[in-house]
């Protein structure tokens, strides 16, 4: 098993991608910890989860607001004492946010998304910080998605908060380097989770036609399967993919199992990593 024994935080996970996050965790030996807003979700999530791990691992939940510094330090704090240490952290609590013309959207409601997915995350990542320079060691897994490298209209606030927290991964990497402590953003594909049924609920008027067409077709087609961002998600917290560090990963289109055998290619350069293109790269020479 590649994480037996370990001790993982999951934000995030009563559904969708977080949940499945954690049961591939335990799966693979590991002891988890998760939070969610919703009391009820949670519940159910913990009770799968249970049934997913072994006889000898241990499974806690607590709800907990990632927007709210005080449940955040609390989760992690509860999640240390019953763990007796945190060695890895998946950032994964997120939201879509407003949809609809930036300019015509609820302040409050965009206000919110930067909230829970960017605040939350740098949240999360200071509460267990401290924890992970005390053992050593950490693995840091920070979800993305598509709104961090290409625009998302009507959907400002999620495309923003996405590359805010790529932006912040590449930057805590660096921070980090030293401690041994190394964290990366996962792009798992288009999931057919809640957040696209979200999407087509609102429909074509608030999201644009675009961007409902091309998320009708993934719910028919049904999406990237959940199993390949988890698998990624298990590499990373693993003892594999040590000193990798500070990279933007896709689970669909990057080769990442091939990573171990590339380090020298990947350490030290922007392979994988937001940056601003010139005209150069495009074949143009403007002196």
């Amino acid at each position: 098993m590649k994480l037996k024994g370990k001790n993982i935080i999951v934000t995030g996970s009563g559904q969708g991608f977080g949940l499945a996050a954690a049961k591939a965790f335990v799966r693979e030996g590991a002891n988890v910890a998760i939070c969610a807003r919703n009391r009820e979700r949670l519940r159910i999530a913990h009770d799968e989860l249970a049934l997913c791990a072994m006889e000898t691992a241990r499974i806690i939940s607590m709800p907990a607001d990632v927007s709210i510094p005080e449940e955040v330090d609390k989760f992690i704090e509860y999640a240390v004492s019953e763990l007796g240490m945190a060695e890895v952290l998946m950032c994964n609590a997120g939201v879509y946010g407003p949809k609809g013309p930036v300019s015509e959207v609820r302040w409050t409601d965009w206000a919110k998304a930067i909230e829970i997915n960017l605040n939350g995350t740098v949240l999360s990542c200071r509460a267990v910080i401290p924890h992970m320079k005390k053992i050593g060691r950490g693995r840091i897994i920070i979800m993305s998605g598509g709104g961090a490298t290409k625009p998302l209209p009507f959907l400002s606030a999620y495309a923003a908060s996405k590359a805010a927290v790529v932006r912040f991964a590449e930057t805590l990497a660096e921070e980090l380097i030293d401690f041994q402590i190394h964290v990366n953003t996962v792009a798992p594909g288009t999931l057919n989770t809640r957040m696209l049924d979200e999407v087509l609920e609102a429909g074509p008027e608030l999201v644009g036609q675009r961007f409902y067409d091309d998320m009708l077709k993934i719910k028919e087609q049904g999406g990237t399967p959940l199993e390949v961002g988890t698998s990624l998600c298990v590499f990373l917290a693993s003892d594999e993919s040590e000193r990798i560090t500070g990279k933007l990963i896709s689970a669909v289109w990057d080769p990442w199992r091939e990573f171990p055998d590339r380090l020298d290619d990947l350490e030290g350069t922007d392979i994988f990593t937001l940056r601003r293109i010139i005209p150069k790269e495009r074949g143009k020479d403007w002196g």
